[in-house]
């Protein structure tokens, strides 16, 4: 069983305790559950966007833990305060050592769009995504059939969040639909988690204009990104590189700096 295997099989059984514990009707009624959304497509393509996605997260299963008592309030508002145009937020709890509580912290402190990053495989997910401030969803082709992709970025839509596709082979190209915002390429393969930044460069050309483009994982250095716009990406998501340091928010900062 590969580590995704791993994570979905967990994930259905979290999902289905939640379930039991908060009903979709106590989430529809939360005070956030009718914020308007903002958007990170917006944030990416206007003028002297850094482009840059921050993450937050504790640890990953391929690198272990980077940061366990990382406050994400302040991290998250250092993002901000360096430039980055959203945030991106792990959410699992068994192998990235998120939660839901994360983004809901803090949603009231920062002004920029943020991605609940998580193996949504369910409706109910993003019902919760939308009652804590999230702006953005992820969906992983490898984690869904085409199907099931449709109906979740369908229902996300109708609630007014943005959908962020993730691939990671021309293959799953087929996954898009018009309820789609954002294209990513991971550059990491969830399989095997295995790393290699020329993915992005290998599907860019695939991608239907329609889509703003974003590279996903292995993104350590400045001129990695410089040549990436070069192959029409505008969003960058970048989360071991800034979490593995002392401090997040200044390396955030730096490589913005730099990109500038």
């Amino acid at each position: 069983m590969s580590i995704l295997d791993k994570i979905i099989a967990a994930k259905q059984i979290e999902v289905s305790s939640r379930k039991d514990s908060i009903s979709p009707a106590m989430l529809e009624k939360k005070p956030l559950f009718t914020r308007p959304c903002l958007s990170l497509t917006k944030a990416l393509l206007v003028q002297n966007s850094s482009g840059i996605i921050a993450e937050f997260k504790r640890k990953s299963p391929s690198k272990g833990v980077f940061n366990a008592q990382a406050k994400t309030s302040n991290i998250c508002k250092d993002y901000e305060r360096a430039g980055a145009a959203g945030l991106s937020i792990l959410t699992d709890l068994d192998f990235f050592g998120g939660s839901l509580a994360d983004i809901e912290e803090v949603r009231a402190l920062v002004n920029i769009p943020i991605l609940r990053k998580d193996f949504i495989i369910d409706q109910y997910q993003i019902l919760e995504a939308k009652a804590v401030g999230a702006d953005i969803i992820l969906l992983i082709a490898a984690a869904l059939s085409i199907e099931s992709c449709k109906v979740l970025s369908s229902f996300a839509r109708s609630l007014g969040l943005e959908v962020l596709l993730e691939v990671h082979n021309e293959e799953e190209l087929a996954y898009c639909n018009q309820d789609i915002s954002l294209l990513g390429v991971n550059n990491r393969n969830l399989q095997t988690f295995e790393t290699r930044v020329e993915l992005s460069k290998e599907l860019a050309a695939l991608i239907p204009n329609e889509f703003v483009k974003v590279a996903e994982s292995g993104l350590s250095q400045p001129k990695q990104v410089k040549e990436l716009k070069e192959f029409g990406y505008s969003g960058f998501l970048i989360g071991e590189n800034f979490m593995k340091e002392s401090s997040p928010g200044d390396s955030c900062a730096a490589f913005i700096g730099e990109l500038r």
